[in-house]
């Protein structure tokens, strides 16, 4: 019973042991670039235009979602607040453009009835928290939550937006302080209204209002080095 009772002990602490070292083996900070597929879906509403007379066209609104590959570059830090609990925090940057979509308002009213452009979501970014829990002595598997922004490009001008981002993800060792990682991720743009003007057909200016956000996600995977 007391060879057993020791075993049991020397068995407890071996694998502690392995799973801090582990965790102090992610510590520090690290670099990482990822690849993957994205997801853009926009919403659109409250689209109205003016004439220069005061008449008010509500608009319906039609917006394609669109998919396409990215890209991410990341830099952070992870530091051991518990044996096999790691806390982290970063940023992270997209220099990629998403693919185009198209965006159509149309009142019956007018003439013509149905006015149309493209987006495209580009230059996103992203800042995080990262708490990760010790798998094994070679992974680790985290969440992350974070602050997001992005410019939205559409009829010539870009837009900025902001909101929150969610993520999971697992990253492993593969050699030395080299690690293979994958993850998903996702972004919501929160609601952006914007007025804008110009002629008129017949004479004077028409004033036009939108509001506007998007949801996107991604899945990535990629190497990172922990220095």
């Amino acid at each position: 019973m007391k060879k057993l009772a020791s075993l049991l002990v020397v068995t407890g602490v071996t694998t502690l042991s392995s799973m801090q070292v582990s965790a102090q083996s992610f510590e520090g900070f690290y670099g990482q670039v990822g690849v993957g597929f994205q997801s853009v879906v926009p919403s659109v509403t409250n689209a109205s235009i003016t004439s220069p007379s005061g008449t008010r066209y509500n608009m319906g609104t039609s917006v394609d979602s669109t998919s396409s590959f990215t890209g991410t570059a990341t830099l952070g830090y992870s530091f051991l607040v518990a044996p096999s609990f790691l806390l982290g925090f970063g940023g992270e940057y997209s220099p990629f453009a998403g693919q185009s979509g198209n965006v159509s308002y149309t009142n019956s009213g007018l003439n013509p009835s149905t006015i149309s452009t493209t987006y495209k979501l580009k230059n996103s970014y992203n800042f995080f928290i990262s708490p990760g829990i010790v798998i094994d002595p070679q992974s680790v598997a985290y969440a992350k939550i974070g602050y997001t922004g992005a410019g939205i490009e559409a009829g010539g001008s870009t837009t900025n937006y902001t909101g929150y981002s969610l993520g999971l993800g697992y990253k492993r060792f593969i050699s030395g302080n080299l690690y293979a990682y994958g993850e998903t991720n996702y972004m919501s743009y929160g609601n952006k209204s914007e007025t804008s003007s110009g002629p008129w057909v017949g004479g004077g200016n028409y004033a036009a209002s939108v509001t506007s956000s998007a949801n996107a996600y991604n899945f990535l995977v990629g190497i990172g080095y922990k220095f």
